[in-house]
């Protein structure tokens, strides 16, 4: 196999294993939840941009997040305050994020589905 496909087996492999976590489980429900409001609600392509790489970033920070859990869990097994930080850290980056996203997407969502209603802002 060949070093670039070997390193995109890793790459697949690691979101597999990202998929394990009940945060990520979470994200990606949201995820699909959106895809279908958006198709439902016949999103311009503009709009679909923002949303697509609003999830696209939710889900890579929630990945990284779990890899700094794992190196840090690995590193300090027992309970260690600056660890704590570090771990604590990385899970408040996705959750500003995702609240960044929410609001995005709810912006983008709202507008089309009081188009839908007929009521205008």
């Amino acid at each position: 196999m060949s070093s670039f496909l070997k390193s995109f087996s890793f790459a697949l492999k690691g979101i597999a294993h990202g998929f394990k976590q009940r945060n990520l489980k979470i994200i990606f429900i949201c995820a699909i939840l959106t895809v279908l409001a958006a198709l439902f609600l016949k999103v311009n392509s503009t709009d679909w941009c923002i949303l697509l790489i609003c999830i696209g970033i939710t889900i890579s920070l929630e990945l990284i997040n779990s890899a700094i859990e794992a190196m840090v869990d690995l590193i300090s097994p027992e309970y260690n305050q600056k660890a704590g930080k570090a771990k604590d850290m990385a899970a408040g980056a996705v959750l500003v994020f995702s609240l960044i996203s929410l609001i995005i997407g709810i912006m983008i969502l709202g507008k089309y589905f009081l188009d839908t209603l007929n009521l205008q802002l």
